[in-house]
């Protein structure tokens, strides 16, 4: 790798790369303090998400071997949709269950799902074509990006090799952005909390594997399992 004028040397991207996941968890943090008034508009709710991509775009542009940063290597690709295939089952026969039965037998009305974006998409739109879509771009963003640069800037704090430690800090951290994603919060209202215990799975898969396929195809497996069975049930 040869550092010239006009390309940063490789710890110059490296310290870029792992700051700027903190730009959409700041606008997460400072979303949960505007006015409800704020809060309520669509962009703003969309705003952390936004600055993620920004980021994630000019990190990319200056970062080399992408697809190896991001675990999306075509030789991983078999293990991901095998590994993926289950994980996904599993959690959305989890997931549905708790959706169906836990959370109504709570007192919770889940209803309202029928009124979310999701939920008046036509079928044949939302299955599979915007699921996996969604799948792709939140696994990119949230495991790749968010989680992937700061497992780095964890283990440049600690010493240690980021492809060896699971870096708790880092997977905490990211799965609290995602949990408390604004949009995902407004749109699911309490159903979010769900996404905590998905969040600490997809990226603990990441962390040991290193292999975004995974944890992409899991969650467009698991999100077709839970949105057919509760599509099914409430119409």
């Amino acid at each position: 790798m040869v550092s010239g004028p006009d390309r940063p040397s490789p710890n110059q991207t490296f310290n870029m790369g792992a700051a700027l996941p903190l730009l959409p968890i700041t606008a997460t943090i400072g979303y949960y303090w505007l006015p409800s008034s704020l809060r309520e508009e669509l962009l703003v709710q969309f705003a952390p998400q936004l600055l993620a991509y920004l980021g994630m775009s000019f990190w990319a542009s200056r970062t080399f071997q992408i697809s190896v940063q991001l675990g999306l290597e075509k030789a991983k690709l078999g293990n991901g949709l095998k590994w993926g295939l289950i994980t996904g089952l599993l959690l959305g026969c989890l997931n549905t269950f708790v959706i169906l039965s836990v959370y109504p037998s709570l007192g919770y009305d889940i209803t309202f799902l029928k009124q979310t974006p999701h939920g008046r998409l036509p079928v044949l739109l939302m299955v599979p074509w915007f699921i996996c879509g969604i799948a792709l771009f939140v696994e990119i963003n949230f495991r790749g990006f968010i989680l992937g640069r700061l497992a780095e800037l964890e283990s440049a704090w600690g010493g240690t090799h980021s492809r060896r430690h699971l870096s708790p800090l880092a997977l905490i951290t990211s799965t609290l952005t995602f949990a408390f994603d604004p949009f995902m919060e407004n749109t699911f209202r309490y159903l979010h909390w769900i996404a905590l215990w998905d969040g600490l799975i997809w990226g603990t898969i990441w962390l040991r594997t290193r292999n975004l396929w995974i944890t992409i195809v899991a969650h467009a497996v698991e999100v077709i399992a839970m949105y057919s069975a509760v599509k099914a049930a409430i119409g």
